[in-house]
């Protein structure tokens, strides 16, 4: 195995997400912009891999729609059997294919392309069959557990319906990130039965049978495990919302703009900001807003698809909604 292997992604977005308790699926609830879905595949696009294909199911079309314009292929899941048997709907749109498949969710918008990149290196250093994220969480509750074999390796993972008091103290979890190798992926799912509390082929239950095997199952222990959370309510989606503001004021700081209370500011990946930009409390840049430099934005400021020229004060409680210039003491109402 070598690193120039050919990298093939397989998002799983078939299902329906009950603890969302909404009409929307899961994939579709918007996180930090956009569905949360694109979030996912934004960032393994920066793998460059060579396919990805998105397993639907619950509102198909409706996730394909959202989709369209990705260089990306779609397998429909029909009957929702569990995680195995979505990957099992794969087989024929990676038929002929050789290499490595990434494995993921379409629900786990914080994950970094950077984090994902470690991933692949540690897999093909190890010369591993399969490599499974895993991460140490405060609270484990509703993860697979990750029970080891007493030598560092991996034993199995046991979801938490099927775990017993004592794996359900464990708390490492399965972060639901997979590396394994298309000549083992499809072999082993065929090997996979549904003798479990949910009646579904669990996609987990290849690391056992590569065990069993005597294949190498490799581990990478992501550090920070908010990065992997799955959004599955609306507490998580609150929470995925945060961290990716955070991460974008973060980084618009350290580019050169001012923040005076950057937990009330939003600003989409979208919007381009200049040098010295200030921007008080409680306002929204969105759409393909541009705002040049030395731009001071005034609190309480909804901007989106607007165009600010460089020097212009934009005073509280703007609004705008357009492509047109403004500037330089733009009043409220701006668009």
């Amino acid at each position: 195995m070598n690193g120039h292997e050919a990298l093939h992604v397989i998002v799983l977005a078939a299902g329906k997400g009950t603890r969302m308790k909404s009409d929307l699926a899961k994939v579709l609830h918007p996180v930090f912009f956009k569905p949360m879905i694109r979030q996912v595949l934004d960032v393994v696009s920066g793998l460059g891999p060579q396919s990805t294909v998105v397993v639907t199911g619950h509102q198909a079309e409706r996730v394909e729609k959202t989709l369209a314009g990705y260089p990306l292929t779609f397998v429909r899941q029909e009957d929702q059997r569990g995680t195995g048997h979505a990957v099992l709907c794969t087989e024929a749109a990676l038929a002929g294919q050789t290499g490595t498949a990434l494995i993921l969710c379409g629900d786990t918008p914080l994950v970094r392309v950077s984090t994902l990149r470690e991933m692949v290196a540690s897999h093909h250093r190890q010369a591993a069959a399969i490599t499974v994220m895993t991460t140490v969480a405060p609270d484990p509750t509703h993860y697979g557990r990750i029970v080891g074999d007493g030598q560092g390796g991996i034993e199995r993972i046991v979801e938490e319906k099927d775990a017993s008091p004592e794996e359900r103290s464990i708390s490492e979890i399965n972060a639901g990130i997979y590396l394994v190798g298309l000549d083992l992926l499809f072999a082993a799912l065929r090997l996979v039965g549904s003798d479990n509390r949910q009646g579904e082929v669990y996609l987990t239950d290849i690391v056992a049978i590569s065990r069993r095997q005597g294949r190498t199952v490799g581990r990478y222990r992501c550090p920070d495990p908010l990065e992997v959370t799955g959004v599955n309510s609306r507490v998580e989606l609150a929470q995925a919302n945060r961290v990716m503001r955070q991460r974008r004021n973060r980084e618009l700081m350290l580019a050169g703009v001012t923040m005076i209370d950057p937990d009330s500011i939003w600003v989409a990946d979208s919007v381009r900001l200049g040098r010295d930009v200030e921007i008080h409390s409680h306002c929204l840049l969105a759409g393909e807003t541009v705002v040049g430099s030395g731009c001071r934005i005034e609190p309480f400021c909804h901007l989106v698809d607007c165009r600010i020229e460089e020097g212009t004060v934009v005073r509280s409680f703007s609004g705008g909604r357009r492509a047109g210039q403004t500037g330089p003491d733009a009043g409220a109402g701006l668009g």
